[in-house]
């Protein structure tokens, strides 16, 4: 029966994933350690004569050949953090990003009133809706996916992370409930599909579900759906918060324009617009 030593196996695990051309080598092979050990890092570093073997090998050799394949670590592990914050991930939902932190860290600079309502359309994991709430606890937040999977997945993240959040499933704006107009709403979060269907992604975007990652010939479908939805409120959203590439700007911005809005931020991949 094979025995490693925590140095021994963190040797091999980085070559095989360094051979199969996944950057973070290394790094990746820590964290599966971490996991299969329960142990954090300085304890294994401080430990190198800690060994992994019988079925806890097993499990943690396929993991690593999963991961071999580009299979983003959040699928494989069944979680990944967001804003501090633990949340369930599963192959039903797009991985939460670190760069769409940035979005959270918007909203909460923005001139809100002391009550506002927000929107998260396209809510997957729920990370965005979940994490406004609990930094903005004031806030109302309603929470809309089209597909029941990731609204469950979504779910579970509130229930774990104790989030009131409302949840809805339909096509964007329109499966929210006709009392919103009343409110009205204050601010829409929007992690929609950007990528253009032509666009290559990368092996580890394979992974993920393609209705949650591409948006038609340029990308940007579901935001002139969504922004056209918009229109038909008794009182436009202030604040919409939107993620696309950086050279969808110019295009997004136009979109945004025609419906009576204006770009007040930019960040790499967020933009926030303003009535």
């Amino acid at each position: 029966m094979a025995v490693y030593q925590v140095d021994e196996w963190l040797k091999h695990a980085t070559g095989h994933l360094d051979a199969s051309g996944v950057a973070s080598a290394r790094l990746d092979a820590f964290i599966l350690l971490e996991d299969a050990l329960k142990s954090d890092r300085a304890y294994l570093l401080a430990h190198p004569e800690c060994t992994v073997q019988g079925s806890t090998l097993y499990q943690l050799e396929q993991r690593l050949q999963r991961r071999a394949k580009h299979e983003p670590l959040a699928y494989i592990r069944g979680k990944c953090e967001f804003f501090g914050r633990e949340f369930v991930v599963t192959k039903d939902t797009l991985q939460p990003r670190s760069e769409t932190e940035a979005m959270i860290a918007l909203l909460k600079g923005a001139k809100l009133p002391k009550y506002p309502v927000i929107a998260d359309i396209g809510t997957g994991t729920g990370a965005l809706a979940i994490t406004a709430k609990l930094e903005i606890p004031s806030a109302d937040v309603y929470a809309v996916d089209i597909h029941q999977k990731a609204l469950d997945i979504a779910r579970k993240n509130a229930a774990n992370l104790g989030a009131d959040i409302h949840f809805y499933k339909g096509n964007l704006l329109s499966s929210l409930p006709t009392t919103i107009n009343q409110l009205p709403l204050t601010v829409i979060l929007a992690n929609l599909p950007y990528v253009p269907d032509s666009y290559a992604i990368n092996r580890a975007a394979q992974h993920e579900p393609k209705l949650a990652i591409f948006g038609g010939h340029d990308g940007l479908d579901c935001y002139r759906e969504m922004f056209a939805q918009i229109q038909e409120f008794n009182t436009l959203p202030r604040y919409v918060l939107t993620e696309s590439l950086t050279s969808q700007h110019k295009l997004l911005h136009d979109i945004a324009t025609q419906a009576g809005y204006k770009l007040q931020v930019t960040d790499v991949l967020i933009q926030l617009f303003v009535n």
